[in-house]
């Protein structure tokens, strides 16, 4: 089954009240699940609220009974990696194990300098990554202490208690990229998601991580398929003009890229394509955090379709 769940900027005004409000809604309307960036800041322009990252999926965690909830993605950058994994273990349990942990190598370089957080080049961050990923596994799954020495973290005599269920939440690998990203998620990834992606590069990059797949031992299935892409939705024509007269394109033009965009049958029939190219669940990104009645009637008219 398709499954449809929304993506929320988490660094563009989410604060406690819409918090609640899109994950009440999301809940009753029957969304799959609800990710949610990991920023502290927006990349230029005045701040905006931005509630910490596992302080808000903690409320998820006890505050929801059936979505699938997680960070989309958590950049190594921000917490030392043992620290996340406790983190996650902790709240994957509290939910029943409803959460994924989503990771990446992070990229803003405002809020690294507005905190005072090291931002190294890429070349060390994706070796920090991989060191992270590395620990989680390590941790999630030895029922002993462990060592671990790696270029940029170690651990000496650790261990994750209590043990997490289920051998802990299942790791997301997030992005695009042929030469570092997916030789990475077709080793440790239990999730691929690709992000803003059209669909021809897509189709290169899914075959790829096939490929690769294949070398580390393991089957396509073995890693499932998401997409985390903007949606324009309009509940009618008007509603959708309105909704991206300020991108200077026209719906057609925004669907082109890849993006999601139009009035129900519309965003039926673009998931729909995307499903027959293998994608098995969406995140598509909602920006208008304080809109609930749109994301209810999308919900009404959408999902409908993919839930039978």
């Amino acid at each position: 089954m398709t499954q449809i769940g929304i993506m929320i900027e988490g660094q563009n005004g989410l604060n406690w009240q819409n918090w609640q409000q899109i994950l009440r809604t999301a809940e009753d309307s029957g969304y799959q699940c609800v990710f949610r960036s990991d920023h502290f800041t927006n990349p230029n322009g005045p701040h905006m609220d931005a509630l910490e990252l596992w302080t808000s999926l903690t409320y998820a965690a006890s505050h929801t009974e059936r979505i699938e909830f997680g960070p989309l993605v958590t950049p190594v950058t921000f917490r030392h990696p043992s620290m996340n994994v406790k983190y996650a273990s902790a709240i994957s349990d509290l939910s029943g194990g409803r959460l994924i942990l989503g990771m990446g190598i992070g990229w803003q370089i405002r809020e690294h300098e507005s905190y005072g957080i090291d931002f190294p080049d890429v070349n060390e961050r994706y070796e920090r990554l991989e060191d992270a990923l590395n620990m989680t596994k390590l941790l999630f799954e030895s029922e002993e202490p462990i060592d671990y020495e790696g270029k940029h973290y170690h651990l000496k005599e650790a261990m994750l208690l209590p043990r997490p269920i289920q051998g802990g939440p299942p790791i997301l690998i997030g992005g695009n990229g042929p030469k570092r990203t997916l030789p990475m998620a077709a080793k440790y990834a239990d999730e691929w998601n690709a992000v803003f992606i059209d669909p021809e590069t897509y189709k290169d990059r899914t075959e790829r991580l096939n490929d690769l797949l294949e070398k580390e031992g393991r089957q396509p299935g073995d890693v499932k398929r998401s997409l985390m892409t903007r949606v324009f939705y309009g509940k009618d024509d008007a509603a959708l003009q309105a909704l991206i007269k300020n991108t200077g394109k026209t719906a057609e033009e925004i669907a082109a890229s890849g993006l999601i965009v139009g009035t129900a049958d519309a965003v039926v029939d673009q998931i729909g394509k995307w499903a027959e190219l293998g994608i098995e669940r969406f995140m598509l990104q909602w920006m208008e955090i304080d809109d609930m009645a749109s994301l209810e009637d999308m919900a009404a008219k959408v999902l409908p379709t993919y839930h039978k």
